[in-house]
């Protein structure tokens, strides 16, 4: 017997993951899956992306998920597959880029270069390929929403993160100049925005495994990656002109 699939909140809008087997990524799939909405995941692993959709499966009956190998470090391959997203979908309503990594020194004279490159690479440059390659089908849609996740390190630098903290406000610059876009393209003379990109900070994630493997740990200050799922699948909750390039932080300033 065909499960249903869930009716939720999000029941007709279609949502891009990039960054989906990660523990981001994995939270938001099932949150998104279980609001109804169609995900396509994007991955470069094919083990674990199956993994993170077999999950959502298993956890959500009837879930509308389904996954695409794909290298984000290719221009090309990241228009192909927001082509194919609204080709077979009629639509793209949602982009959350959830590309992470970190990497960092004691001091800043240690600092080594090629941690700038592979932050670079795997933060800023996939976040740019993505959103040059979603924009104009978030445009299209009737409420088009995008979202990445930055840090605290963006805001306040700590001496051995020089290359995180600049990958990070590189990367909030490229979404505020997104946000402009959304602005300023409006379909439609004298129409009101429909899309809207937002800015999520945080000083770091928590998952209920990390709990398990450190009973005695706090992580103050960190959040909870289904609290960061909840505000992902919250934003189209709010109207666009009041969402659109603003910073949600879900850690205390």
């Amino acid at each position: 017997m065909t499960a249903t699939a869930p009716d939720g909140p999000l029941r007709g809008r279609t949502v891009a993951v990039a960054g989906a087997t990660g523990p981001a990524g994995r939270a938001a799939l099932h949150r998104l899956a279980a609001d109804g909405a169609t995900v396509v995941a994007a991955g470069t692993d094919a083990p674990r992306l199956d993994a993170a959709l077999d999950a959502v499966r298993s956890a959500v009956p009837g879930a509308r998920v389904s996954g695409q190998m794909v290298d984000l470090l290719d221009p090309q391959a990241a228009r192909d597959w927001a082509d194919h997203i609204e080709a077979e979908h009629g639509g793209v309503d949602g982009l959350f880029h959830l590309v992470g990594g970190w990497r960092g020194s004691k001091r800043f004279s240690d600092t080594d270069l090629d941690d700038w490159d592979f932050l670079h690479d795997r933060v800023v440059r996939t976040l740019q390929h993505t959103t040059l390659a979603f924009q104009p089908a978030l445009l299209r849609s009737p409420a088009g929403r995008f979202a990445m996740v930055s840090a605290t390190a963006a805001h306040r630098p700590t001496a051995g993160g020089a290359a995180y903290a600049a990958a990070k406000a590189a990367s909030e610059a490229w979404t505020l100049s997104l946000a402009a876009s959304f602005t300023k393209e409006v379909p439609g003379e004298g129409a009101a925005p429909t899309a809207a990109a937002a800015i999520l900070v945080i000083k770091a994630l928590v998952t209920d495994e990390m709990r398990r493997q450190r009973p005695e740990a706090t992580f103050a200050g960190f959040t909870d990656t289904a609290d960061l799922a909840g505000t992902l699948a919250g934003l189209w909750d709010r109207p666009a002109d009041e969402l659109n390039g603003q910073h949600l932080w879900l850690t205390p300033r």
